[in-house]
């Protein structure tokens, strides 16, 4: 006898395919989940990790511009103190020259010149005074120029005096004179020579 099979197997089959295609789908929905939570944890160690090292630098940054602070404030102070020593150093050259220079004034005044006032700004002096006639003041330039520490002077004026003090010195005169300075380089480098020597 023929078996007719009466059941609608057609159906059956679409439901197992549907079924098959159900459990796939989930099974592809959860494996995509477990992919994205794999992914995402990766990107999130990566960024932690990225912070981490940004962190480390911006210590090292910090640490380092301290000590660029640090060097600056010792470069100022260095600079500070080069100055005070160059300053230093000129004083203790000019000390012995105030002497000296008080010293060789002294011994070019001629008799009959009086100096009243003298004015030092650098290396440019200004001797004011007063003198029996033009030719005493003529004397005292004369006697100047053959002193080597003066360079150059140069007579401003000599007038009448305007004040009656001193008969005996009726005019008045400005003289403006350079001091050496090749001369105190010179002694400077003999005296180091002869240190070195």
């Amino acid at each position: 006898m023929a078996r007719i099979n009466l059941l609608p197997w057609r159906e059956e089959a679409r439901r197992e395919r549907q079924r098959q295609f159900l459990y796939s789908l989930m099974g592809t929905l959860v494996l995509g989940a477990i992919l994205v939570l794999l992914v995402g944890m990766f990107f999130d160690q990566q960024i932690s990790r990225q912070e981490a090292r940004n962190q480390e630098i911006q210590v090292e940054i910090n640490r380092l511009n301290q000590r660029i602070t640090r060097i600056a404030e010792l470069e100022r102070t260095r600079t500070r103190l080069l100055s005070r020593k160059q300053i230093i150093e000129s004083l203790q050259s000019s000390r012995s020259l105030t002497v000296e220079l008080l010293d060789k004034l002294a011994k070019t005044i001629p008799v009959g010149i009086t100096l009243t006032n003298v004015r030092q700004q650098g290396n440019n002096l200004t001797l004011l005074g007063t003198s029996q006639s033009n030719a005493r003041v003529s004397a005292y330039l004369q006697s100047l120029e053959e002193m080597d520490l003066f360079v150059r002077p140069e007579l401003r004026f000599v007038r009448a005096s305007q004040r009656v003090r001193n008969r005996t010195e009726p005019y008045e005169f400005s003289i403006s004179v350079r001091l050496d300075n090749t001369r105190k380089r010179d002694q400077e480098d003999g005296t180091e020579s002869e240190g070195a020597g």
